[in-house]
């Protein structure tokens, strides 16, 4: 006699049989397996079945008729009410109901069609999509700076002999392992050709700001080698898209944001090398004032859930090949430490740890600002609390805004963001002085103004 379980993502209740039930008995084949109860109420109370005997030669042959496949169908009772039991195991190759493909994703059933199927039926042949064969792509195609860079990057980080780096271009290829038969594959596209969307659509990654959801304020795409858009995305983060909170230590200037630079960047190789390129849509960084999102279409390895993602992992790079080759430049490791390494940079620079959002499709990982590296746009008094015994004028908060941003402004600078003159914005700055809600500290060359809280 057998009890069923708790209702989970690998078990379901049902008080009666329904065709439709062939589309769940589908998807879990397909995903980790699972077990379908029939004749249970929705909260796994046993309610019997009327027709159990009819149904325990039905359900087999519907499923073999529908499936071409096996499950196990068993008869069990309780006190006199007969239910069956649908045990249905994980299957190492793609299965079909009627044509179609489902899969168990969490409580959900899903359809596969287009690049997920695509991708989905690789990962079954134990194929993976970077290795693919791109007959288009040829050895004239692989731009030679980029080759050369990859070198120098892999010389200086010693993990791949020396004597490899001086092959020709296409004895280098098939070492790196970027040729398929008589083919450079999709690895080897994405990683040395100088513009890679002309064979693969989205390609790129795009930044934009946002001052809420629905405000897209300004936004750019990086284009080029996969190898050389990370420290194009990086420095593009930093220079535009995030302000540094800066503070003085003494006269040492502190600048910090709220993303540490090893957490974004390793964030960011993770996307690049684990997207389903496939899917024709960019990695996307959204920027707020307080907050960052990476998006990446892409999905776990099989099996897998977030919390095996965020536990200690082997390596399962969902692009080993270019993974292989990242890791030979020296962008990552090879033992699957990239969330690890992300949580402890954000650790050690004291901000928040990253959110991770796991959908059917795509991937999101989201930082989280602490409220001390929060730079706000408004007034002042929005973003700096002062002590004031005179009223201080718009004239002022302008420029205490500016001082907020940042101390260590020169005069110069002051007089160029505000559009005002030098000896103008030295008066203001002598007014503010004198109120007492301003303090010079160090030279005039070297110093920063203390704002008074």
């Amino acid at each position: 006699m057998v009890t069923p379980m708790p209702e989970n993502q690998n078990v379901e209740w049902k008080s009666k049989w329904k065709d439709e039930y062939l589309e769940w008995i589908c998807g879990y084949a397909n995903a980790q397996g699972g077990k379908i109860y029939i004749g249970c109420d929705d909260d796994g109370n046993i309610i019997g079945l009327p027709n159990a005997h009819k149904l325990l030669e039905d359900i087999p042959n519907k499923i073999r008729d529908a499936m071409g496949i096996i499950v196990g169908v068993n008869l069990y009772e309780e006190d006199g009410k007969e239910y069956i039991e649908i045990d249905v195991p994980a299957y190492p190759i793609g299965i079909s109901c009627k044509g179609v493909y489902y899969y168990r994703s969490g409580s959900t059933r899903q359809i596969l069609t287009g690049p997920a199927l695509e991708a989905f039926l690789m990962r079954k042949r134990g194929a993976t999509w970077d290795n693919l064969p791109l007959p288009a792509f040829s050895l004239d195609d692989v731009d030679d700076a980029i080759v050369e860079r990859f070198k120098k990057w892999a010389s200086k980080k010693g993990r791949i002999d020396k004597s490899v780096l001086d092959e020709p271009k296409d004895v280098l290829m098939e070492k790196l392992h970027l040729v398929n038969g008589a083919y450079l594959t999709n690895a080897a596209m994405l990683l040395f050709a100088k513009a890679p969307e002309k064979w693969q659509l989205g390609a790129y990654v795009k930044i934009g700001y946002f001052e809420t959801d629905a405000d897209l304020m300004y936004q750019d795409e990086i284009h080029g080698s996969i190898l050389e858009q990370i420290d194009k995305i990086v420095e593009l983060v930093y220079l535009k898209y995030m302000k540094a909170k800066i503070t003085y230590e003494g006269m040492q200037r502190i600048e910090r944001y709220f993303v540490p630079e090893d957490a974004l960047r390793e964030a960011l190789l993770n996307a690049l090398c684990h997207k389903q390129y496939q899917s024709g849509v960019p990695i996307q960084i959204s920027v707020y004032e307080d907050k960052l999102y990476i998006a990446n279409c892409g999905c776990l390895p099989e099996n897998w859930t977030l919390e095996n993602l965020m536990r200690k992992h082997a390596s399962s790079p969902y692009n080993p090949n270019i993974a292989h080759v990242f890791y030979l430049a020296g962008f990552i490791e090879s033992w699957g430490r990239g969330i690890e390494k992300i949580c402890s940079a954000c650790k050690n620079d004291g901000v928040p740890q990253p959110i991770y959002t796991i959908n059917p499709g795509d991937i999101m990982i989201e930082f989280i600002a602490p409220e001390d590296r929060v730079i706000r746009s408004g007034k002042v008094t929005d973003r700096v609390t002062v002590k004031v015994t005179d009223p201080v004028t718009d004239n002022e908060r302008d420029l205490l805004l500016l001082l907020a941003e940042d101390p260590g402004y020169t005069m110069p600078q002051l007089s160029e963001k505000m559009g005002i003159s030098r000896k103008t914005v030295a008066q203001r700055l002598k007014q503010l002085k004198e109120k007492g809600i301003i303090e010079r500290i160090g030279s005039d060359r070297k110093g920063y103004w203390k704002i008074n809280t």
